[in-house]
């Protein structure tokens, strides 16, 4: 492919040599082997400045480097210069893969919270309706049958390409992806529209250093999908709604459950059936219909009322969208583990104070007789979550099970002991279980009708990291290990 037809949707300058050659592939990692024909874009991140690197680039093969300031290049070396090089790289990579946005229907999913849950609702309703539909979000990319883990909410934009090309050839419709404010802001989603855009909302989050300066900034960041869709779908009752598509670009639909929604849930109903936390609600406005969800908490009302207002647009049946509603699991989000209808176990992803607090006054709601939580903390990281999150179990939960998450290069027992000193502030009754397999076997074993037991940090992980070493450790296979070896008569108890 000759690098100018890459260089197409952005504005650039030619300081040096010649835009018609041949280009064989995009590099803007200096990490990476660079391959000879390549074109090097020098990209500036938080720790190192791809402009650094050039040189060594165009010496290791590199026949043209994009740039957002004049470098050293060799003789016979393209050298462009343009105002942002993520943007660049964005256009380019999008032509580069054939701009396979073109090809499929884009759905990108913006907000603080509930990005992950939204994202698998739309996947599951769409995949029944018979819209093959990929997925790029906090957990996995899904192409198919593959699962790629994710490093980042939203990969470099030169991935994003690469997956919706890959996509397009495994013979998908559609694609719904996580959309985070970095990713906005670094032009991660750049060189493409998207036909869909969806907030669910905002919390101050993400500020910092190496993230947003203030919330002005974070805010201003995730309005930018708005500026970039063809439709938005926003939730209607954020308060900051309005902000958000203060500037925007698309057509606006709303959801909530206020009165001035276009979509409505009303006659909520949180309910618990043989051992399964539900919602219950009907819709009005847009479209009306009676709902169940398999996913429990107030939240979830939002979360599936965002997959019910884009999928409207797909004419799907009433009848699968409320099949797949009712089926839909994230791995690690209040994830049901059914292994019981006397009681609840579920797995949830809650790793600090605020994640773990909205999880178990989400389940208080359901008035279980008990209230069981499980968990642990990191090491290597600040002792203040451990003390936060041990004071919160305690005065939430029931019985607070306290073992070991991933302890890299820590004692198990000394994190166990900075928990203690958190839930020692509250009242709530508390064991300590080191291991956590049997920690999990303690909860089952002592589980009573009409319990509700979570187990949280681990969510999707399936590895425990010791001492730097990743071993396999999956909540799902433990658990049932635990039923496996339990004797016949107990396991026909459950």
């Amino acid at each position: 492919m000759k690098l100018v037809e890459l260089l197409k949707n952005f504005s650039y300058q030619v300081v040096k040599g010649d835009i018609t050659t041949e280009v064989t592939e995009i590099l803007f990692d200096s990490r990476k082997k660079v391959e000879r024909g390549s074109v090097f874009v020098c990209i500036s991140g938080a720790v190192h400045d791809g402009h650094q690197y050039a040189k060594a680039a165009t010496e290791a093969g590199a026949v043209a480097v994009i740039a957002e300031h004049e470098v050293l290049v060799p003789e016979g070396v393209c050298l462009v210069v343009c105002e942002n090089t993520r943007e660049a790289l964005a256009c380019m990579s999008a032509a580069y893969f054939g701009y396979p946005a073109n090809e499929l229907t884009t759905i990108g999913i913006t907000g603080t919270k509930g990005k992950t849950t939204t994202a698998y609702m739309i996947r599951n309703t769409l995949e029944l309706a018979g819209y093959p539909t990929g997925l790029i979000g906090t957990i996995e990319v899904m192409i198919g049958d593959r699962r790629i883990p994710s490093y980042n909410t939203t990969p470099e934009s030169y991935y994003v390409q690469k997956y919706f090309r890959e996509m397009v050839d495994a013979g998908l419709k559609c694609v719904v992806m996580e959309v985070s404010s970095q990713g906005l802001m670094l032009y991660r989603v750049g060189g493409f529209i998207f036909d869909y855009g969806i907030f669910t909302n905002l919390e101050p989050d993400h500020i910092g250093p190496s993230e947003h300066k203030d919330f002005a900034e974070y805010l201003h960041a995730k309005s930018l999908l708005f500026r970039q869709c063809k439709m938005g779908i926003v939730n209607y009752d954020d308060e900051h709604m309005r902000e958000i598509i203060k500037n925007a670009t698309c057509e606006i639909e709303t959801y909530g459950i206020s009165e001035g929604a276009d979509l409505r849930a009303a006659e909520v109903d949180l309910h618990c059936s043989e051992g399964k936390l539900l919602v219950s609600y009907k819709t009005e406005g847009l479209i009306a219909l009676p709902v169940t969800v398999g996913i429990p908490g107030k939240f979830t009302i939002y979360n599936s009322l965002t997959a019910i207002a884009l999928c409207r647009h797909f004419d799907i049946p009433e009848k699968m969208i409320q099949e797949a509603l009712l089926s839909v699991k994230v791995k690690g989000r209040v994830e049901p583990v059914e292994i019981s209808k006397h009681f609840t176990l579920m797995i949830d992803y809650a790793h600090n104070a605020m994640s773990l607090k909205s999880l178990l006054t989400t389940l208080l709601d359901y008035h279980p007789k008990r209230l069981i939580c499980l968990f642990g903390c990191g090491g290597n990281r600040s002792k203040s979550r451990r003390y936060e999150m041990g004071e919160i179990s305690s005065k939430y939960a029931d019985i607070t099970v306290i073992t070991s998450d991933n302890p890299r290069d820590e004692e198990p027992m000394d994190i166990i002991e900075d928990i203690l000193e958190g839930v020692r502030k509250q009242n709530g009754t508390y064991v300590t279980v080191p291991d956590r397999k049997e920690a999990i076997r303690y909860c089952i074993k002592n589980a009573e009708e009409g319990d509700v037991i979570v187990l949280a940090g681990k969510g999707h992980e399936d590895y425990q990291e010791i001492c730097g070493v990743k071993h396999p450790m999956d909540e799902r296979i433990l658990i049932q290990e635990i039923l496996n070896e339990m004797p016949e008569e107990e396991r026909a108890a459950l």
